[in-house]
């Protein structure tokens, strides 16, 4: 073994001590974790506290019609608490100053009206509607001389659910967001931070020196190693997060699920990002200053936008395409755990095609990469990089 064929560990070292002594990352990276834990913790309280809805209302029977909205609500977090007065005017009064959130008065003949001031108040139509229905019929049944339950016999309906393992829609929709704006916030901020790192080095002919005292080959090594092991790391403490602030909302049952598609999408996110690496770093190799790094990188960031908008928008089968092409798969797949519609082997196949297209992609990356480094006559393009020789 070469005596220079372990320098990449101190390369990768160095890339994340650098990193770690940034302050601008550790505070963004703290601040970050703090804000996911705080926006779904305060989303779950916010969440579980009890609507509570005040009613004026006009008439003693509309204090009836209150209790039994209350005894439907159970479980709901929904409660009505009544402010009696003594007229319709004072009804629409209290409702017009917004110091109820609805009226309930007798309608003629023998029905109910709510009165709201410029919207229905959803709860009030629900539950105080399904009020009126209930006393009513238990009227009516004593009028006819049967019991509710006779007059109510064959009204029964059952909620069955054919995948009650799977989260609901709105749910796997957000955890595809977050999904895809990870994969593009730690592609890009890391990414961005090797390719600069690249064309520095390039620039102030520090490479000169490095590659006098080991191979190309291991400087690359390390600059990937180092930003994937941080990338790692970061995603794993933002999922961690995200995952704490789910336990404390109402979404805690499905926390199992959700946590499994979180393991995947990082495993799914390292070896992805093992070939954005190499190629970022290549963004950098090609350049010559650090005003050309905006053309070399121009095609690997519109890359991972598309991925990002993949991630966001791409549904039904398009999405089980997208699931299985590497990098794609990155957010496509985990995705599709999370919502319950991707068979237990299909990560494991698709992660095997991910291994092989980064292998493919790190080759010919390093080749580039190796060949363009020391090169400082101005910028180059991939296929000008090729045609050098070693």
């Amino acid at each position: 073994m070469s005596r220079s064929s372990g320098v990449w560990r101190i390369v990768a070292g160095r890339e994340i001590v650098v990193k770690l002594r940034d302050r601008n990352f550790v505070i963004s990276t703290v601040v970050t974790i703090v804000a996911i834990v705080a926006s779904l913790a305060i989303s779950g309280f916010l969440s579980s506290r009890p609507d509570r809805v005040e009613v004026a209302v006009l008439g003693a029977d509309a204090s009836v019609v209150l209790d039994a909205a209350n005894g439907l609500t159970e479980g709901d977090d929904v409660s009505f608490s009544a402010r009696v007065v003594a007229d319709r005017a004072a009804v629409e009064h209290l409702v017009r100053e917004d110091e109820v959130d609805v009226g309930l008065v007798p309608a003629e003949p023998d029905g109910w009206q709510l009165i709201g001031r410029n919207a229905e108040n959803d709860n009030a139509t629900t539950y105080l509607t399904a009020a009126v229905r209930q006393l009513t019929l238990e009227r009516n049944a004593a009028a006819a001389g049967i019991s509710l339950a006779e007059l109510g016999r064959g009204a029964t309906v059952t909620y069955d659910l054919l995948e009650p393992g799977a989260i609901d829609p709105g749910l796997s929709k957000i955890v595809a967001f977050v999904f895809a704006f990870l994969f593009y916030m730690a592609s890009v901020l890391f990414g961005l931070s090797i390719a600069q790192s690249v064309v520095e080095e390039k620039q102030n002919r520090i490479v000169e020196i490095l590659a006098s005292a080991m191979p190309l080959r291991q400087l690359l090594i390390g600059k990937v190693a180092g930003n994937t092991v941080l990338a790692f790391i970061q995603l794993v403490l933002f999922v961690g997060a995200g995952l704490t602030g789910l336990a404390v909302t109402d979404r805690g049952a499905q926390l199992g699920q959700i946590a499994g598609a979180a393991g995947w999408f990082v495993v799914f996110f390292v070896v992805g990002f093992l070939a954005l690496a190499s190629l970022w770093a290549v963004a950098g190799a090609l350049a010559t200053r650090s005003e050309d790094l905006q053309s070399t990188s121009t095609p690997l960031t519109m890359f991972i936008m598309i991925v990002l908008f993949i991630g966001i928008f791409v549904t039904g089968t398009a999405r089980v395409v997208a699931s299985y092409v590497p990098i794609t798969s990155i957010v496509a797949m985990p995705a599709r755990l999370a919502e319950g519609t991707a068979a237990w082997w299909e990560p494991f196949v698709a992660l095997a095609l991910m291994g092989v297209a980064t292998y493919g992609i790190v080759v010919l990356a390093e080749k580039i990469y190796r060949r363009s480094l020391m090169q400082t006559q101005g910028r180059l393009t991939m296929r000008q990089a090729l045609a050098l020789e070693d």
